[in-house]
C-alpha cells in the first residue's frame, strides 16, 4: 500500500434509484443530437427505452441508434464510427452492460478520428497515441460488474487463435457523466448477475491487494466489499430486491475507480488471454478463476513471504465475511478463500472447458497471462495449475 499516490479523475455521478429521470435533461445540456449505444433486446425492450425516447421527443432532440450486441470488436467500432461521424452528434449516450460502455467510450474517441481503432489499442495497434479528443460521453450502467462507467479505458476484442482482449485508453476517457441507477439492474438474468457480480468483486479484491493500491483505493474496496458481501447474494437470488441490486450498483461503480487507480491482478491477466482466445463472458471467466488464483497467491506467500503486507489483507477481508473478530489470521484467510469457492459453487459459475478452451491453446493462454501487480507472481506452472483447475 502507498501513502504517496495520484488519483485519477472521475465522473460527475448521478447515482440512487430514479436517477434514469435525469438523462434528458442531461442530454440536453450537450445539444440536440445523440447517438444511443445500446445492448441486443433487453434494454430496447423495457418501458425505460420508451420513456427515453418519449423524453427525447419533448425536448426535441434527434437521436440515432446503434446495437452493440457482444463484446466491441475493432470492426465493429469502426463501422459505427463510419456510419455516424458526419451526423453532427453533440454526445454519446450508452446504456448497457460493460461491453456497451466500452463500445461508447471507443466511438466518442473515435469520431473525430479518421483512423480504425485497432491502431490505438495498447499492445495489437501501430503505437500511435491517440490526442484524447472525443465527443462527450454519458455511461449509464444496467449490469452491475465492469464499473466502466467510472474508468478510462475501453476493452476491445477480437476472438480467434490469434485475438485479443485489449484496451483503448486516455485519461481524457473518462465518461463526462455517469448515471447509475440501479432500478436498471432489475431485470438483468440470475447468470448475467452472477457473472458481473463475480467480475465486481473481482476487481475490488484485486484492486485492494494490487502492490499499486494506496489509501485511498483501500478505502473505498473496503467499503465497496462490505456493501458487495450482503448485497450480492441477494441481487443473484432476489433479482427485484431493489437493496440488493443498489449495493452491487455501487459496489460495482467503485471496482471502477479503484481498479483505475490501483490495477489488477492475476485474474484478469487470465480474463485477457482467455478472453482474445475464446469466446467466453468476461465476468464468468473472473469468478471461474477467482478462487483458485486466490488460493495458489495465498499458499505461496505463506511459504515465501510471510510477512507479505497482503496476508494481512486477506485476513482483513475475511473478518469482513466471517463477523468472528475473536479469530487469527489463518482462520480469516482461510474463510475469505472458501467463502470465495461457496459462491462459485452457489452461484453455479461454470468451468472453461463448457466453452471448448481447447488443450491446444493452453501454453499461449500462459504465455500472454500478465501477473501485474498481483503480490505475488505467479511462475508459468502455477499459471498453468489454476487454468487447469478450472478446465
Amino acid at each position: 500500500m502507498q501513502t504517496s499516490f495520484s488519483f485519477t479523475s472521475t465522473p460527475q455521478i448521478h447515482f440512487g434509484v430514479g436517477k434514469f429521470k435525469l438523462l434528458p435533461r442531461l442530454i440536453n445540456n450537450y445539444g440536440k443530437n445523440v447517438l444511443i449505444l445500446t445492448g441486443a433486446k433487453s434494454f430496447t425492450s423495457s418501458v425505460n427505452w420508451d420513456i427515453l425516447r418519449e423524453s427525447l421527443d419533448d425536448l426535441e432532440i434527434s437521436f440515432a441508434h446503434f446495437e452493440i450486441p457482444n463484446e466491441p470488436s475493432p470492426n465493429q467500432i469502426d463501422h459505427c464510427v463510419k456510419q455516424f461521424r458526419e451526423n453532427d452528434l453533440r454526445v454519446i449516450l450508452a446504456i448497457g452492460g460493460g461491453s456497451v460502455l466500452d463500445a461508447g467510450k471507443a466511438v466518442s474517441a473515435m469520431i473525430p478520428l479518421n483512423k480504425p481503432v485497432k491502431n490505438y489499442l495498447e499492445g495489437v495497434g501501430t503505437g500511435e497515441s491517440h490526442p484524447g479528443i472525443k465527443i462527450p460521453f454519458i455511461a449509464v450502467p444496467t449490469t452491475s460488474g465492469t464499473g466502466s462507467e467510472t474508468t478510462k479505458n475501453a476493452v476491445i476484442t477480437e476472438v480467434g487463435k490469434n485475438g485479443f482482449k485489449k484496451s483503448l485508453r486516455h485519461d481524457n476517457f473518462v465518461p463526462d457523466l455517469a448515471v447509475v441507477d440501479p432500478s436498471l439492474t432489475l431485470s438483468t438474468p440470475k447468470n448475467q448477475t452472477a457473472h458481473s457480480g463475480m467480475d465486481a468483486f473481482t476487481q475490488l479484491v484485486e484492486s485492494y491487494l494490487s502492490t499499486k493500491s494506496n489509501l485511498m483505493t483501500d478505502s473505498l474496496a473496503i467499503k465497496a466489499l462490505n456493501q458487495l458481501k450482503d448485497g450480492l447474494p441477494l441481487a443473484v437470488n432476489e433479482g427485484a430486491n431493489i437493496e440488493g441490486r443498489t449495493k452491487m450498483a455501487y459496489a460495482s461503480m467503485i471496482s471502477g475507480i479503484t481498479l483505475a487507480n490501483a490495477g489488477l491482478g492475476t485474474i484478469h491477466g487470465f480474463a485477457s488471454s482467455v478472453g482474445g482466445k475464446c469466446n467466453i463472458p468476461h465476468g464468468l471467466i473472473c469468478g471461474s478463476l477467482m478462487g483458485i488464483v486466490n488460493r495458489i497467491t495465498v499458499r505461496e506467500l505463506r511459504k515465501q513471504d510471510a510477512t507479505n503486507l497482503a496476508l494481512s489483507k486477506y485476513a482483513r477481508l475475511g473478518r469482513m465475511f466471517s463477523q468472528k473478530d475473536d479469530k487469527g489470521k489463518d482462520y480469516q484467510i482461510d474463510f475469505l478463500l472458501d467463502q470465495i469457492d461457496q459462491w462459485i459453487e452457489e452461484f453455479e459459475i461454470a468451468k472453461l472447458s463448457r466453452f471448448n478452451l481447447e488443450e491446444q491453446l493452453i501454453p499461449s493462454i500462459i504465455k500472454e497471462t500478465g501477473n501485474k501487480n498481483n503480490p505475488y507472481q505467479l511462475n508459468p506452472a502455477e499459471l498453468d495449475e489454476a487454468l487447469r483447475n478450472r478446465i
